[in-house]
């Protein structure tokens, strides 16, 4: 098996710098390699990444989600496998897609996005980080949810929390005793509100989770709670840093910025772009169900894979100038790159691929056409500078813009 001596390791300051250099140097010499720490293996090709999730004969598993997620989640969706995994998708998939989408979602989208950029739309600057991307999809969420907006603040915390969790690869048992305590504290909130809306049922997303039924099978109090909790955190962190990421990457590049102003069907282009070039996600784990050969190295039996997503999705041997930004490349699919055909990694792959990606397409498409529309001569503010910051999760931290107000 190759080593990673000569590869900075994914805990160290340096790797945080600029996993980009790492995932190329590991792509290169140590495309599987035993990582100490963390206790997996690693790997980085997307050959090898997209074996994984895709699981085609049952050699990798979630088994490992046991001790990953479930200590802040509770037992989610993400654990299951066989026909009690696709009765609990289709439990909860319907809401994210179709009618229920269009008709229900949209406008909750379109309202939440216009009343955060309504704050700033006469001033001429904003951080989109920190007053639009943080608080948008948390938002959206809430409200699908039928929950008071009124708690963002405590919603924001724990997503938070539950994020430092799953990053934690150093093992910080203080990061990791706040996590497991935003277990108990979001149990304590929800818990009571899904047994008053059983009762009284109304049209939102968790009245939806309440009256599902498949084939006799309904969500328990603890399911329900336990997907609202997977939900706030999995779509408000990651559709967070995906807004922040496009317009950090059209920032960069003022030529694709100008065609996606004058041409809002290239939304989609630059989310999908973005979510190979600078993914919200750098790293999933999957546990091996047996010995498996992969293209790289064998992995055996019961051990942990750390899937490098932000090495995989920047793989030569996939994409052409893999480092480079680019809304139009025509190796990237846009038409099925929010569906489980996708040809990145960043929504995974498989019978796990990602419930929400439809949601979060749509959130991106009216969220970065209304901020266009508010702000048609963007530009980064003067002295600031694009620096993404993380390594389990990874964005923008801040993103100063300034521009010309506009009449709302």
């Amino acid at each position: 098996m190759p080593t990673a001596q000569q590869v900075p390791d994914i805990l160290s300051p340096e790797f945080a710098a600029d996993p980009y250099r790492a995932y190329r140097l590991m792509r290169e010499s140590a495309p599987l390699f035993w990582h100490e720490p963390t206790q997996s293996y690693v790997i980085s090709r997307y050959e090898d990444v997209e074996r994984v999730f895709k699981d085609k004969g049952g050699e990798f598993t979630t088994d490992n989600y046991t001790w990953q997620i479930e200590p802040v989640h509770g037992r989610t969706i993400l654990q299951l496998s066989g026909r009690e995994h696709a009765v609990r998708r289709a439990l909860v998939a319907p809401a994210f897609r179709g009618s229920d989408l269009q008709e229900k979602f949209l406008p909750v989208i379109e309202r939440n996005s216009r009343e955060l950029i309504d704050v700033f739309r006469s001033t001429g600057s904003a951080d989109l980080v920190a007053d639009y991307a943080t608080r948008f999809p948390v938002n959206v969420i809430a409200d699908m949810l039928g929950l008071d907006k009124a708690d963002h603040a405590r919603f924001h915390r724990w997503y938070t929390s539950v994020i430092a969790f799953l990053g934690n690869l150093s093992g910080d048992p203080e990061v990791a005793a706040a996590g497991e305590r935003t277990r108990v504290e979001f149990a304590e909130y929800m818990v009571p509100i899904i047994r008053e809306r059983r009762d009284d049922l109304g049209d939102d997303l968790l009245s939806t989770l309440c009256a599902a039924e498949v084939d006799g099978v309904r969500m328990s109090d603890e399911d329900i709670k336990a997907f609202c909790s997977l939900l706030l955190a999995a779509g408000g962190e990651t559709t967070d840093k995906a807004i922040a990421g496009i317009f950090a990457n059209l920032l960069r590049h003022p030529e694709q910025l100008a065609a996606v102003r004058e041409d809002r069907g290239l939304i989609a282009r630059a989310f999908a772009e973005t979510l190979r070039y600078t993914p919200p996600v750098h790293m999933i784990m999957r546990q091996s169900a047996a010995e498996v050969t992969l293209s790289s190295g064998v992995v055996p039996a019961g051990a942990t894979v750390t899937c490098l997503i932000g090495a995989a999705n920047r793989d030569e041997a996939r994409y052409r100038e893999p480092d480079r930004f680019d809304i139009f490349r025509d190796d990237l699919t846009t038409t099925t790159a929010f569906s489980a055909a996708a040809d990145h990694l960043s929504f995974a792959l498989g019978r796990h691929f990602c419930v929400g990606a439809l949601l979060a397409k749509a959130e991106v498409e009216i969220g970065v056409g209304q901020l266009l529309d508010a702000m048609p001569d963007l530009r980064l503010a003067d002295g600031a500078e694009l620096v993404e910051q993380g390594v389990f999760t990874r964005g923008p931290q801040t993103l100063p813009v300034r521009f010309t107000p506009v009449a709302g």
